[in-house]
């Protein structure tokens, strides 16, 4: 017992000149740090005080209040009142020194300017930076002469809004430290200013009398480097602690009398600041694991951690609720997971490759789901690298998000926007009625006259057979043109999937001319058709395209309301032009179609167009009728997008406006150069034998 007793308490003792100990080098430590600071702080404010002086010179020189004598004085009290600053240069805008105070050194030849300064490259570099940012820069280290190295301040001259010049200030690092660092931090520290590559570029140490030994070096393993910015460039200051002088007597003293008196006494005080610590630290731990926790449970965007191997290490609640499976049974799971689905394995594995090797697509990647039930739904998923504390990549975290919802209302106002164009064209129509019986007037007024006087030959009983025949074949004429008339008003309002087909530019254009002749014969309005012989036919809904058509004519029609008689004409022109050859501007925008296109041209001689209206001239619910809804031209321009086709605006030569739109040809077309097209009058044949019997 008396030696296990004697052995612990040689332990204690031990024990205790080392905690002693490693508390006095962290003392020394923190007073490293302090003072180191306290030194840094102290030089940016010296620092920053400089640069306002050479500011305030800089802006007298911008305002022209002083001339170079005065310049030459005032620059010379500066450099004398602030001895961190070597020199001031006044530099025009193209680099050439002006003024230097003090002088700078000339060569011997006559007339010979300045010889070239050191650090002029660094210079130029910070004159450059500040002219162009229109603030001070701080220049990268330079050696001023054999014994100093330094820094320039550019700070750029305006006057009048121009650059003027640069004011810069060269600074010293040896004077800095010799007049800013104070003489009891140089007795406790070395201090020293490196540059990016370790060479020490100024320093300042403890002052050793003529004659005396030098004191101990200072220990490198006791030393403390803070980045110098400003100036930066990598510059920093290395404050190394001279060795403190031992105190061996104290420690052992100390160490003897709480040997013996506080052993236990500390043991136990030990213990329990050890216990309390402890105690602290596993609350904290409580406290930031619940806290971690309620964030997860709150969100309501999946996160999901794989690891290099692509097995899952972790989900949050959200992405349970998401596939609907519970976190044991998710953590672990490798490829192919369970909540992939069966005909889509082949993808999600390559996309999971993707993400393991780095490429994983910074706009999302877009996948389908099932959950445990089998319903599937649309995912949106960021992958991100997971880092642990050490800086290693240890796996991907990738935020699930369900966009079905997302996706089921950009399909619903995909519908929406369908129906309003069908209700575009129920109101199109119910403006076509006169147009109608306009139309009908004239078939069902010959097909009377035909049948009473085929009823007056039979009834005299003195008839010609061919005669009657003759007069039959045109009433059944008349009377097929009616139906055409009724057809083509049903076909155009008739709600229906758009059925893109080759169909004839042409004839569309002239069925629009005879819809709209009842308004253009209202108006006095001469409507001419201009369409070059032999056209390809366009792949679109020949419905559709009446519509946009008809809305962009029944505009021109209305806009020479007001025109002179003589003057109201309505030119509607249609020719091909070849994708390579871009006329009319129709690879404006990246419309230019290999096969060529069909550009339509619809030109009225109306009020033309204000720049105001044109910019919001396709904008949707923007109209400059009084009783319109502002979504015809919008409309128009969505129909002639979803054909690949583009719409625009153009004022008029001789005034109006001009539509203009184009449609690619239809590429099984055969060239008119070898297979000519069908007249643009030819019907284009409808196979749908139920639409037939309608």
């Amino acid at each position: 017992m008396p030696i296990a007793a004697m052995a612990l308490v040689v332990v204690l003792l031990g024990a205790f000149l080392w905690v002693l100990h490693r508390n006095e080098r962290d003392e020394e430590a923190l007073a490293l740090i302090k003072d180191a600071l306290w030194v840094e702080q102290n030089l940016h404010f010296q620092l920053t005080s400089d640069e306002d002086k050479l500011e305030r010179l800089a802006e007298a020189l911008g305002h022209g209040t002083v001339d170079v004598r005065q310049f030459a004085a005032m620059a010379r009290l500066v450099v004398n009142t602030n001895p961190a600053i070597e020199r001031l240069l006044w530099l025009d805008a193209d680099g050439s020194t002006r003024l230097a105070e003090p002088p700078l050194a000339r060569s011997p030849a006559a007339h010979a300017e300045p010889e070239d300064p050191p650090g002029r490259l660094p210079r130029l570099d910070a004159m450059r930076i500040a002219g162009s940012s229109g603030l001070r820069t701080f220049g990268a280290p330079y050696r001023i002469d054999a014994t100093d190295s330094g820094f320039d301040v550019a700070v750029p001259v305006y006057r009048d809004g121009a650059l003027f010049g640069t004011l810069v200030g060269v600074f010293s690092f040896e004077q800095m430290l010799t007049h800013h660092v104070p003489w009891w931090f140089a007795q406790r520290y070395q201090l020293e200013v490196v540059d990016a590559t370790g060479a020490v570029l100024g320093a300042k140490s403890r002052i050793t009398a003529p004659g005396s030994m030098a004191g101990p070096a200072p220990d490198p393993a006791r030393s403390h480097v803070i980045p110098f910015d400003p100036p930066g460039h990598g510059v920093a200051l290395v404050a190394t602690a001279y060795p403190s002088d031992s105190n061996v007597a104290r420690t052992i003293l100390v160490a003897a009398i709480f040997a013996l008196t506080g052993s236990a006494l500390w043991s136990l005080w030990s213990l329990r600041r050890h216990i309390a610590g402890r105690l602290r630290a596993e609350e904290a731990l409580r406290e930031e694991h619940a806290f971690r926790k309620a964030m997860e449970d709150s969100l309501t965007v999946g996160m999901r951690a794989r690891d290099l191997e692509g097995r899952i290490t972790y989900v949050n609640p959200a992405f349970c609720r998401m596939v609907g499976l519970g976190e044991e049974e998710l953590v672990g799971c490798g490829p192919p997971m369970p909540y992939w689905l069966p005909d889509e394995i082949d993808r999600a594995e390559a996309a999971l490759s993707d993400v393991l090797a780095g490429r994983a697509p910074e706009a999302g990647l877009e996948m389908r789901f099932r959950r445990a039930g089998g319903e599937r739904f649309d995912a949106l998923i960021y992958e991100a690298p997971l880092i642990d504390a050490n800086g290693r990549q240890t796996g991907w975290m990738g935020s699930v998000l369900d966009i079905t919802e997302r996706k089921r209302s950009e399909e619903l106002a995909r519908q929406q926007q369908e129906r309003l164009q069908q209700t575009s064209r129920l109101i199109t129509m119910g403006e076509m009625a006169s147009t109608l019986a306009h139309e009908l007037n004239q078939p069902l007024s010959a097909i009377a006259s035909y049948c009473t006087g085929c009823l007056n030959r039979l009834r005299s009983d003195r008839f010609d057979t061919e005669e009657v025949a003759a007069a039959l074949e045109k009433l059944a004429a008349q009377a097929k043109r009616a139906g055409l008339v009724v057809r083509r008003i049903h076909d155009f309002v008739r709600k229906r999937d758009p059925k893109v087909v080759p169909c004839s530019l042409a004839g569309v254009l002239e069925d629009c001319v005879g819809l709209t002749g009842a308004d253009a014969d209202r108006l006095g309005v001469r409507v001419e058709l201009d369409a070059q012989p032999g056209l390809p036919p366009v792949t679109g809904d020949r419905i559709l395209l009446q519509q946009v058509v008809l809305n962009l004519m029944r505009n021109g029609i209305e806009a020479m309301a007001r025109t002179p008689s003589a003057e109201r004409r309505l030119t509607v022109t249609v020719r091909r032009s070849d994708g390579g050859s871009c006329e009319g501007g129709i690879c404006e925008g990246g419309i230019c179609e290999d096969g060529g296109v069909l550009l339509t041209e619809i030109r009225d001689r109306g009020c033309g167009v204000t720049p105001e209206v044109a910019e919001r001239l396709f904008s949707p619910f923007f109209t400059t009728k009084r009783e319109g809804m502002g979504m015809g031209l919008n409309i128009c321009r969505s129909i002639v997008e979803h054909h690949r086709g583009r719409l625009w605006f153009e004022p008029g030569t001789d005034g109006g406006a001009r539509f203009l739109f184009t449609l690619p040809i239809h590429q099984s077309a055969p060239h008119p150069a070898t297979h000519p097209a069908p007249p643009p009058d030819a019907p284009i044949p409808d196979t749908d034998a139920a639409e037939a019997a309608e």
